[in-house]
């Protein structure tokens, strides 16, 4: 893979991790390092960031639908509420990726995200906070200068993880600060870098 931008077809350069899958290309220019002040949304993105490690972004994206459809999608007050049985089925689901450890800890996280709501400060405050409510734009002009994980990173894994998330190392969480535009690390030379946070997020219909 190239480490720097690179020109595509319709005349844009982006960064180069997408390749030219259109799924992935369309997460790229449409979801990643756009600003997410959704509380709910955040939530979803941080267990699905959770159910990537040790697999490719990629290989989440194809799922993510079915992910919805298995989780509620990504209600908390659901989700919290799960049992064995519920556990069970989703042990059984060929739609998602069948890791119990990671199932539980969208337990509770769940929980632990339904407390931060009742008791304040609410999810998306407590992680916009971090970065004083607006996104880290960074100037990387290549793929191998961008980190895996930073010191605030680290930051928030340990208050995360002391509030009862699960999954949530400085690497994930750092992934999870990318594509939910804390800090936009789009390549300077990629497109997004200039657009994405000026951009907002479409709201999505449920899944019936």
């Amino acid at each position: 893979m190239s480490r720097t931008a690179r020109l595509h077809a319709d005349g844009l350069m982006r960064c180069p991790w997408p390749g030219e899958d259109p799924l992935y290309l369309a997460y790229h220019d449409n979801e990643w390092g756009v600003p997410e002040p959704d509380d709910r949304a955040l939530y979803e993105k941080l267990i699905l960031d959770g159910f990537q490690a040790g697999l490719s972004w990629i290989t989440i994206l194809r799922k993510r639908d079915n992910f919805r459809n298995a989780f509620d999608d990504f209600e908390p007050e659901k989700i919290a509420r799960y049992n064995a049985r519920k556990i069970h089925a989703l042990m059984n689901d060929a739609g998602i990726v069948r890791n119990r450890a990671k199932i539980e800890g969208a337990v509770a996280s769940a929980k632990a995200y339904l407390k931060i709501m009742e008791q304040g400060p609410g999810f998306s405050r407590l992680l916009w906070d971090f970065v004083d409510g607006k996104p880290k734009v960074n100037s990387f002009k290549t793929i191998a200068s961008v980190p895996a994980s930073t010191p605030l990173s680290v930051k928030i894994s340990k208050e995360l993880s002391q509030r009862g998330f699960k999954f949530v190392g400085p690497t994930i969480v750092y992934a999870f600060m990318q594509a939910t535009g804390m800090v936009n690390d789009h390549l300077v030379t990629c497109f997004c870098h200039e657009t994405c946070g000026n951009q907002h997020r479409s709201p999505r219909l449920k899944v019936k």
